[in-house]
């Protein structure tokens, strides 16, 4: 995927260059604008299936995942096709290569891929599913070679672990990580974290790479929730 950043502002927009022919895979709704050399096209988020199990398999990958039922493809009309995405929350954009690494990624961070990558929904254990968030039994996974970007509420955070310790992340705040490690979801504290207020986290081990963000969308809704009338 040939593509930039615009990387002075706060609010980036991510141009794609696409040859004739190229199609790339991106998150409804988050095309900003294209130069007229683009075709877009909606499809189920059902990896590939159609007909009603495509269907209702792209309505179990929004159930568990937190993406779109659908998903648009862009693809290049002229070798001159440029389109700018707008991410759908303030924060930065990361490019994840797929191939040597496959990657699980976290509820809502897919942006965007190039054709030779998908990503698929796999089974967890019990154990990590009773503390699952949106996902519960399920986390995503991605499969294939090639690009992936995501997006975070805030700046991405990359931590390298070569096995020596173990990191302990805010669930709200990991983005992604690689297949290579090891992890577990428990409460903070106490129950279920109630003594610290700090909810569920996830226990890494191993040797990989996990990529957090340094806001948290959950606790910026219950910020603004307390300011919002309600009935009774």
């Amino acid at each position: 995927m040939n593509y930039s950043i615009k990387q002075d502002t706060a609010f980036p927009l991510v141009m794609v260059n696409l040859s004739q022919g190229e199609e790339i895979k991106i998150e409804n709704g988050c095309m900003a604008y294209h130069n007229g050399e683009v075709s877009l096209e909606g499809a189920m988020n059902s990896g590939g299936g159609g007909g009603l199990g495509g269907f209702m398999k792209a309505v179990g990958r929004s159930m568990v995942s937190g993406e779109s039922i659908f998903i648009t493809h862009a693809k290049g009309l002229t070798n001159g096709a440029v389109i700018a995405l707008a991410p759908s929350v303030p924060g930065s954009v990361y490019e994840l290569k797929i191939g040597e690494n496959q990657w699980r990624v976290n509820d809502s961070a897919f942006f965007a891929c190039d054709g030779g990558v998908s990503y698929s929904v796999k089974r967890q254990s019990i154990g990590k599913a009773i503390f699952g968030g949106t996902g519960g039994l399920f986390v995503m996974e991605t499969n294939g070679s090639g690009t992936m970007l995501v997006n975070s509420y805030g700046d991405i955070e990359k931590i390298e672990m070569d096995g020596s310790k173990k990191y302990v992340i805010d669930n709200s705040h990991v983005i992604a990580w690689t297949t290579t490690l090891d992890y577990n979801i428990k409460a903070a504290s106490g129950v279920f974290g109630f003594t610290t207020g700090e909810g569920l986290v996830n226990e890494f081990n191993g040797r990989g790479t996990v990529l957090i963000q340094s806001r948290n969308i959950k606790s910026l809704a219950e910020a603004v929730a307390r300011y919002i009338p309600s009935k009774g």
